[in-house]
């Protein structure tokens, strides 16, 4: 067999896996997300389809996360009596990813602190889960965290037992499927068949998805008055960005295991023109998806050809999947997500808070507290704002370091000359590079050095830099 067809035969075998474990998540996205299972599936198709065509991360599989789902369920719940204008603002996030692409924005986007990413991931795998607690209760919740936290004891209170055991079967299988058996079936899809055969023949009083359109998706062509474009650019931006860390993070642990390196700014390019696809296909828009791309890639695929032929299987599904897809209980789906949400969560950041720097868990836990109790925007700017401060302290402290008062080193005949009118004359030598931000540290510390005298002498020979 020559390289060229074992590429092939597994670029095919990649993408049948990667398809058979978007299947399960496309549709519990898409009943999250509040635009149904359908949008959930046209979303994986249009992104995988367009990402992988024209994208910078050959063996990366994209489509509808946890993360974007979070955001499109608040834009949902925001235009629910006009989906026409939630569908516009995913299709301006994104064209504000393809812009950020064909500007070469890629690589600043990979100077987001850790602390931050780690912050508003974490946050918004704990919506999720909130989010999540009231379907497996058997109970339709609110859209919002806060709601949904409110909601929660009266629905404890009155919980639905058949929805909370195929529920809770489904999310035990999530977490404790073995991993032999998942190379055949995959968690997710074993969670849904099980949990769904489970409901319908021995537990009938579990709530389900109901009517489900069939067919391809009519064209939502965005409409937007010129006065409404200042209030869904937050949102649409919100989109863009969170879709654009998550698929470049995505593409750094494709990097990994495929010893290749990913195009930033390509990567945002297709990524942008597949949700602007999914925007006009009233789809859920979707990202770089680090589960199916890890599958794709130990099931053999390496190219882009993998996760296109990903989006045409999920394609040929949706045709005759309308029917079946109305029997499924909203508690596996649930259950699914549960088990997401719990993985979106960065436990690794967790483990180690006790070796962590304080100013680090500073900005990581007003992260996540700001994403979960007010919104990713405002999560994200005070993040950054933190995290900028912390930065420009550290930097103080690392140049101040290159402070020196050190005579010797002008040679004998000037120290001598200094060491007569000493201490009025006091000569500082200043190495390395010096910003603003530590101004007033230099001045302090300078200061303490010199006490009475009345003459400074700086001598920058050794800087490099001055902000």
């Amino acid at each position: 067999m020559s390289v060229q067809q074992k590429t092939l035969r597994g670029d095919l075998f990649g993408g049948l896996t990667a398809a058979v474990i978007a299947l399960p998540l496309a549709l519990a996205f898409g009943v999250a997300s509040g635009l149904g299972p359908m949008a959930g599936l046209y979303g994986a198709i249009a992104v995988g389809l367009f990402a992988s065509l024209f994208g910078g991360t050959p063996a990366q599989v994209s489509g509808p996360t946890g993360p974007m789902t979070v955001v499109m369920a608040a834009v949902v719940a925001q235009y629910a009596d006009s989906l026409t204008t939630a569908f516009a603002i995913v299709f301006l996030g994104g064209a504000i990813q393809l812009g950020f692409g064909l500007l070469r924005v890629g690589r600043y986007i990979a100077y987001t602190p850790y602390s931050v990413i780690s912050g508003f991931m974490s946050g918004i795998g704990v919506i999720i889960i909130v989010l999540q607690l009231l379907p497996l209760l058997g109970t339709v919740g609110p859209s919002g965290p806060v709601a949904a936290l409110q909601a929660l004891p009266g629905a404890i209170a009155s919980f639905n037992i058949q929805a909370l055991v195929v529920g809770g079967l489904a999310l035990a299988i999530m977490a404790l499927w073995p991993a032999r058996l998942g190379r055949v079936l995959p968690a997710p899809l074993a969670a849904l068949v099980i949990g769904t055969l489970l409901a319908l023949l021995w537990l009938p009083g579990v709530a389900v998805i109901g009517e489900v359109p069939t067919g391809l998706p009519e064209l939502v062509l965005p409409q937007l008055a010129l006065a409404d474009l200042g209030r869904v650019l937050q949102p649409a931006f919100v989109l863009a960005l969170l879709g654009s860390i998550d698929s470049l993070l995505t593409s750094l642990v494709a990097d990994s295991i495929t010893r290749t390196r990913h195009v930033p700014n390509r990567e945002l390019i297709g990524q942008g023109i597949g949700n602007m696809a999914a925007g006009l296909l009233g789809a859920l828009p979707g990202a770089g998806a680090t589960m199916r791309t890890v599958v794709n890639v130990r099931a053999g695929g390496h190219s882009r050809r993998s996760g296109m032929i990903h989006a045409l299987i999920l394609l040929s599904l949706v045709l005759g999947l309308a029917p079946l897809a109305e029997r499924i209980p909203l508690a596996v789906l649930a259950g699914i997500l549960l088990k997401v949400g719990w993985d979106i969560i960065d436990w690794g950041f967790l483990k180690r808070i006790s070796r962590m720097p304080r100013d680090k868990l500073v900005v990581m836990f007003i992260t996540l507290g700001l994403t979960v109790f007010v919104d990713l925007i405002t999560a994200v700017a005070v993040g950054l704002i933190i995290a900028a401060f912390v930065t420009a302290d550290w930097m103080s402290t690392e140049e101040l370091k290159g402070v020196h008062a050190d005579h010797g080193r002008l040679g004998p005949d000037l120290t001598a000359r200094l060491a007569a009118i000493e201490p009025q004359v006091f000569v500082v030598h200043l190495e390395g590079r010096y910003s603003y931000a530590s101004a007033r540290g230099l001045t302090r510390q300078i200061g303490m050095m010199s006490p009475g005298s009345e003459i400074l002498i700086l001598d920058l020979e050794g800087a490099s830099r001055l902000d």
